[in-house]
């Protein structure tokens, strides 16, 4: 089984123009686990998401996240990407920082302890790639 499944791309349009809503779906972390098995394939998913942020974000496009219950696993998902930016931008890891502003804007984002690691966890994946 594929982690990342198909995407799908649509054109939604209203008053001021139009934007564009790419679908990137993660199948590969079940329900039960707080923690997907692969820190590799959800790197993919980062990197693909990164794709699509340079092309459009901040014109047509934009990044929305979104799990079961909006909190855990999107919190988590949410923590890794700023993680990896931060290490492109300013060469530095706060995973504390990341988690703290997350949650200062939404409750339960990076829900578990065993989430808050696999930050770390994929941190070091990630800095491993270069």
């Amino acid at each position: 089984m594929q982690p990342l499944s198909g995407s799908s791309k649509l054109w939604a349009s209203w008053e001021d123009g139009y934007r564009i809503v790419q679908h990137l779906q993660y199948i590969g972390w079940p329900a039960y686990r707080d923690t997907p098995p692969s820190k590799r394939s959800l790197l993919k998913l980062v990197r693909r998401l990164e794709k699509w942020q340079e092309q459009y974000d901040g014109r047509e496009g934009r990044t929305v996240v979104h799990c079961l219950n909006g909190g855990g696993r999107s919190g988590t998902f949410c923590a890794i990407c700023s993680v990896c930016e931060m290490i492109q931008q300013q060469n530095i890891i706060d995973v504390f920082h990341i988690v703290k502003t997350l949650r200062n804007n939404k409750a339960n984002m990076v829900e578990t302890l065993d989430q808050y690691k696999f930050v770390y966890e994929v941190a070091l994946e990630y800095l491993s790639s270069f």
